[in-house]
């Protein structure tokens, strides 16, 4: 339902010595020698890394080579930023061994997002996810033995939580995640510079009492705590307000917000249940930053990848495909 997992071109792969490439034909025009430089943020401000090699960075060299400077510079206030990796099904070692070691020789922690638990998103844009419990176990293993002794901040699962308390996920599927994901938070934290915060929706859920059971259940007490807003455009105020009720619930665990999207808050006109996907209007939010000023909020983070696609709606490519276009209207509204 969030519209934020990867299609299949928007995919990247880890290659040897941790250099990180995308794939062949998933670039934009630009010529691959032509990459803009695009430095570190600082590190006392903002630890995570940013990947020279991003569909953002790709779409400033195009930008740049056709002497467009203005959309250039528009589009380079997201490339400058650093944005989550989302791992995919095929490759999960590689991937998470290729960006945590680009991280680390940059002095930088990697920042991931793992979404590919078993009957994923319902049917949506974004269903798919591992084959079965034993797949994911397998899948989820191989993610961590990727990260190593390497700093790693990991998203889990967006919308698994969420969709076992809104009727989305059937009943008989519930066991099985609760397990899946206690299971994935215990593994991963078993390496030892890997931090895991669990997803717990976003503001615009109407019971968040209904979210504590499942949340505790899902393993959040061993995590290092839960994200929200994840892909969504909830103003940070709101988040930070959901954020607290939760983490009251929950022993008091931090969280991180997604910032990505949320500069105008979420989009109010049409069907309530479109206004997820692609909707017109929205803008960048609150850089990436450790420093929030709030002793719960750990981040706030660019989880979901601004300027791809939630899916096939308002005229979007498939979900997690680069939409430049979309990237423009983030980046102009962004205060």
């Amino acid at each position: 339902m969030y519209g934020s997992w990867f299609g299949r071109c928007a995919r990247v792969g880890a290659a040897a010595a941790g250099a990180v490439l995308l794939l062949a034909g998933c670039s934009s025009d630009g010529d691959k020698d032509e990459k803009p430089a695009v430095g570190q943020q600082p590190k006392e401000k903002d630890p995570y890394w940013v990947n020279p090699d991003g569909n953002a960075a790709r779409q400033v060299a195009a930008y740049r080579k056709d002497g467009d400077d203005e959309n250039a510079e528009l589009i380079k206030r997201i490339a400058d930023q650093p944005v989550a990796e989302w791992i995919g099904a095929d490759n999960p070692e590689a991937e998470a061994k290729g960006f945590t070691e680009a991280a680390a020789k940059a002095d930088r922690d990697a920042l991931l997002v793992l979404y590919n638990i078993p009957h994923r998103d319902c049917g949506q844009f974004s269903k798919g996810g591992a084959a079965d419990g034993d797949a994911y176990r397998a899948w989820i293993e191989k993610v961590a033995k990727g990260i190593g002794d390497r700093r790693a901040t990991v998203i889990l699962e967006p919308d698994a939580v969420l969709h076992l308390v809104d009727s989305c996920t059937p009943q008989e599927l519930h066991e099985e995640r609760f397990d899946l994901l206690k299971g994935a938070v215990e593994r991963l934290k078993r390496q030892p510079n890997t931090k895991v915060y669990l997803d717990a929706g976003n503001a615009g859920w109407s019971q968040p009492d209904a979210l504590f059971d499942p949340l505790q259940r899902a393993g959040v007490g061993k995590a290092d705590g839960f994200s929200v807003n994840v892909s969504n455009f909830y103003p940070t105020a709101a988040s930070k307000e959901f954020g607290k009720r939760l983490s009251a619930k929950v022993g008091g665990k931090h969280f991180v917000i997604d910032t990505s999207r949320n500069g105008n808050g979420p989009y109010t006109e049409g069907d309530p249940k479109e206004n997820w996907c692609n909707p017109p209007g929205r803008a960048l939010g609150e850089t990436p930053t450790t420093s929030t000023g709030d002793p719960l909020v750990d981040a706030y983070l660019w989880v979901k990848r601004p300027g791809e696609s939630d899916g096939e709606c308002r005229g979007g490519p498939k979900a997690g495909e680069w939409w430049p276009q979309y990237a423009l209207g983030l980046a102009r509204g962004a205060k």
